[in-house]
């Protein structure tokens, strides 16, 4: 079922929610993606390992797929958007949810584990990193050839002009641990460009208020069971992001996926559903 979530005056985000093929469904699954990119982004073959056990709910943040593209009249914060993720649960009327994000929305992830605890039956951070804390320990930086191509996503560029962009950047992302196969995200491109009936590059997320990121201390309070997943090959966070989300939120579980990089290539898929459900199954609660 599709259907569009009012979260804030003239904020309309476009949402799906996915019914469980399985006998006895657990407490529903929020899937919540990184910048920039639409909830189509998350592979149907993932989707479907999910929904196997899960109710699946997926959404198109701000400025991007269907959802209200708004930021040059009324900027937002990044803080909203996690505001925005329990505004999507609030409509579908899900009380708690087992929760997934990845890269940025593993940031938002982050600020829900603090100021909604309730609403998360277990939470899922993967290719992202911790939110800032003083003292913390010096982690690398994003590659540099990745930093490149981020300085040309504004640059004008026609409709398959930007389609060679996204593989390129795809291409980086996924880095040397696992075959990269540039038809895949082609395809995976097109679908979103198809979902969101626009060709252009989406940069409000590069752009937005990224204040109220600077809480990484509070996370030593989480009690929600949360899985760190260590993508050893991701070239936007680098290991050994992940060991220090793990150490931050200090009862967090980490696993690691041999040769992923910061994408959901076909060869991580199953790996990647395999870890996210063996956290959720351990902390399973049939739906209502």
């Amino acid at each position: 079922m599709e259907r569009y979530v009012d979260v804030a005056p003239g904020v309309r985000l476009w949402a799906e929610d996915i019914p469980s093929t399985g006998p006895q469904p657990a407490e529903p699954l929020l899937l919540v993606m990184g910048a920039g990119s639409s909830g189509v982004a998350w592979p149907d073959a993932l989707i479907e390992l999910l929904a196997e056990h899960h109710r699946v709910i997926r959404y198109d943040h701000r400025d991007t797929g269907r959802s209200s593209a708004m930021f040059e009249e009324e900027p937002y914060g990044i803080t909203d958007l996690a505001s925005d993720a329990v505004a999507v649960l609030d409509a579908f009327e899900v009380p708690r949810a087992h929760v997934v994000g990845m890269s940025m929305g593993g940031l938002l992830v982050q600020l829900m584990l603090l100021d909604h605890p309730e609403r998360l039956a277990s939470a899922t951070l993967f290719c992202t990193g911790a939110l800032a804390m003083q003292g913390a320990p010096e982690l690398p930086e994003p590659d540099t050839a990745l930093l490149r191509l981020w300085g040309e996503l504004d640059d004008p560029r026609d409709a398959e002009g930007e389609l060679r962009w996204r593989v390129e950047h795809w291409r980086l992302l996924n880095g040397s641990g696992t075959p990269f196969d540039p038809a895949e995200f082609r395809a995976l491109e097109e679908r979103v460009v198809e979902h969101a009936g626009r060709t252009e590059a989406v940069v409000a997320h590069a752009r937005m208020d990224t204040s109220g990121l600077d809480r990484g201390a509070e996370l030593a309070t989480v009690t929600v069971p949360t899985l760190v997943i260590e993508a050893p090959e991701d070239p936007a966070y680098p290991p050994p992001h992940s060991g220090h989300l793990a150490r931050t939120l200090g009862q967090a579980r980490l696993v690691r996926i041999p040769g992923m990089g910061h994408a959901i290539n076909h060869t991580v898929v199953s790996p990647l559903a395999a870890a996210i459900l063996t956290q959720t199954t351990q902390t399973a609660t049939p739906a209502a």
